[in-house]
């Protein structure tokens, strides 16, 4: 069973490799993670004040009820094409929560392979800390945005750091990078973190994203931000769906 929070576009891609680019979003509920180091103050349904990622409403379980629950890969198809009402093909991509939790799942592989099999550019947004295997050619297609979490997000190394998937991903598939969220605070450990990762994995690209959910906390963070990646040689991605919609912290 896939279980899905919201399916929506067509808006643009607002962080990453693609930045810009029209795309339709699924979003799988379920996390591995709770990264209460990125202090995005949130209630769940009954109330409970806790702190996690700008995406609390599909990582946490909390909100499970919200969630729409798909047997049939075809099912998402239909609210997909419903959304598709452009001359182009706008990006398709599969985000969370934290996707890779349904790779074994039969449907998630039918619906990856539609996507590719009818020309859609396919990004799947992980943090990649989970063990998969990508065994069909079709596979090598898929644009994996690895964002992998660091000690920031308070999570344990053992648990945020997959060597082994990082370098299996980047081996075997034809796109893929990395993408690390730094706030103006964390610049100097976040370095250190990034190169005990980058030194035991194959080469890829390298994307530093400033950590905020309001336009005015990726303001505060972003100069940081994109020093340290005119420093060090890597590549910068804002967070443009903030800047434009913004959001509001539930709680101080």
């Amino acid at each position: 069973m896939l279980q899905i929070d919201e399916i929506f576009g067509v808006t643009i891609q607002g962080e990453g490799k693609r930045i810009g680019n029209p795309s339709i979003f699924i979003r799988f509920g379920r996390c591995n993670m709770k990264c209460s180091g990125f202090k995005v103050g949130y209630k769940t349904p009954s109330g409970i004040k806790k702190y996690g990622c700008d995406s609390f409403y599909a990582s946490d379980n909390a909100f499970k009820n919200m969630w729409q629950n798909y047997n049939d890969f075809k099912e998402i198809i239909k609210q997909i094409n419903k959304l598709l009402t452009t001359t182009y093909k706008p990006d398709i991509v599969i985000t969370g929560g934290e996707p890779l939790l349904y790779w074994e799942d039969e449907e998630f592989q039918k619906l990856l392979k539609y996507f590719i099999d009818n020309n859609f550019y396919l990004t799947i947004e992980t943090n990649a800390s989970l063990d998969i295997q990508l065994k069909h050619n079709w596979q090598k297609k898929i644009l994996f945005s690895m964002s992998v979490k660091l000690s920031n997000s308070n999570e344990s190394l053992a648990k945020r750091i997959n060597k082994n998937t990082l370098s299996h991903i980047i081996n075997f598939a034809d796109d893929s990078y990395l993408k690390f969220v730094i706030d103006n605070s964390f610049v100097q450990k976040a370095n250190k973190e990034i190169i005990d990762i980058l030194k035991d994995i194959p080469p890829c690209e390298v994307y530093l994203m400033p950590l905020g959910y309001t336009s005015q906390i990726i303001d505060k963070n972003s100069t940081a931000v994109i020093n340290m990646a005119l420093k060090y040689g890597y590549k910068y991605s804002d967070r443009l769906h903030i800047r434009v919609w913004n959001n509001k912290e539930e709680f101080n």
